[in-house]
């Protein structure tokens, strides 16, 4: 009997597809991470005339607090000075050591990705710390992602949401989409979906991407809130907007879907491309799925292929796997069994249905 193989479609959609969507985002559990990044100093400043600079020099080396950590923000921006991180690490522990809390926050910052010091957990803590204590909310938000990870200190889930709250508890948008994961996650404290959705809001209304696109996960699962698809886009929506790349592909894929959205494939098109432009893979192999069955482009099964290997490379399962199609039926590249069934095996080793299906039916499994 001829064996045929399965080509999957879209769940209530009558269409039948040449390669499989990845998983939707709106089907995915809430984000879990809750560490938090680490925030250099932030202070807005244009570059300065040669003499503002040569007096912010002169100050900063009469032992201005301040100027000295105006001073390292120039360094790290590159603003009428050549970028030297190490330079400005240089200016801010002048800065932090006087007590100036900006300066030891930053100084934390700098240990802790290792950027122009070696990096030292330990000595990231310290500086941390006393910004922290001196009630920096940055610092604050720092210093419990360092108690959540184990980093510089004995890892204490209880000390992180102590200092997680304290920082969200100013209003620090990263405290409280920190605190707001520890909550949805049960961890350090009794496990509370609605509350967690609380300060993930706090942190999304402020614009945090991951926050905003966080609750949009909760909205489209039902979690914390009331399952609302339309929401879901809307915040996803606004993490997008600001590039956050796992938001474009959830937007894209509500357009593919007709999810909150009205169906619209160009415009999944667009969203799709953005993500798998920042290298992506879901969105990568999703669009590579669009090209192949002409959805919102015209068809073009060399540019799907190009999307799917991008994606496959990755070690990306579904790219992986809908590589293999495209070779087993000689779309876009000459028919290959072999081929096929070598990227049909990289996909089955990560568990992909289809592709275990495919070499089952092949007796191709060992």
């Amino acid at each position: 009997m001829k064996k045929v193989f399965k080509i999957p479609v879209i769940l209530g959609i009558s269409l039948v597809l040449i390669g499989s969507y990845s998983s939707n985002a709106a089907q995915q559990a809430p984000s879990t991470e809750f560490a938090s990044a680490f925030t250099e100093s932030k202070q807005s400043s244009e570059p300065l005339s040669a003499d503002e600079l040569k007096e912010l020099i002169s100050r900063a080396d009469n032992g201005s607090a301040r100027e000295q950590y105006d001073l390292a923000d120039i360094y790290v921006k590159g603003h009428g000075v050549p970028q030297s991180d190490e330079e400005a690490a240089t200016w801010l522990r002048k800065s932090a050591e006087q007590g100036y809390v900006e300066a030891q926050r930053s100084l934390g910052a700098m240990y802790a990705a290792g950027r122009g010091v070696p990096q030292d957990h330990a000595e990231a803590v310290n500086w941390l710390r006393k910004a922290a204590d001196q009630g920096s909310a940055t610092a604050q938000s720092n210093l419990g992602a360092m108690y959540a990870r184990g980093f510089g200190v004995p890892q204490d889930i209880t000390e992180a949401v102590n200092w997680y709250r304290k920082a969200a508890e100013q209003g620090d948008a990263l405290g409280q989409m920190n605190l707001g994961g520890m909550y949805i996650n049960g961890i350090g404290v009794r496990q509370n979906l609605t509350e967690g959705a609380n300060w993930y809001r706090k942190a999304a209304d402020q614009g945090l991407e991951m926050a905003q696109y966080s609750l949009g996960t909760m909205y489209a699962n039902g979690v914390g809130v009331r399952r609302n698809l339309t929401e879901a886009a809307n915040w996803y929506r606004k993490a997008a907007e600001q590039g956050f790349t796992i938001a474009q592909h959830s937007l894209g894929m509500m357009y593919v879907n007709g999810q909150g959205v009205r169906r619209n494939d160009a415009e999944a098109v667009n969203w799709l491309r953005k993500a798998a432009d920042q290298g992506f893979a879901a969105a990568q192999s999703d669009l590579g799925v669009m090209y192949a069955n002409g959805r919102g482009v015209p068809q073009d099964y060399a540019e799907a292929i190009n999307w799917y290997r991008k994606a496959a490379d990755q070690g990306y399962a579904a790219g992986q796997s809908n590589l293999g199609g495209m070779y087993v039926t000689g779309r876009g590249v000459p028919q290959d069994l072999d081929e096929a069934i070598n990227w049909w095996r990289k996909a089955a080793e990560q568990g992909f249905p289809e592709a275990i299906k495919n070499i089952d039916m092949l007796g191709k499994g060992k």
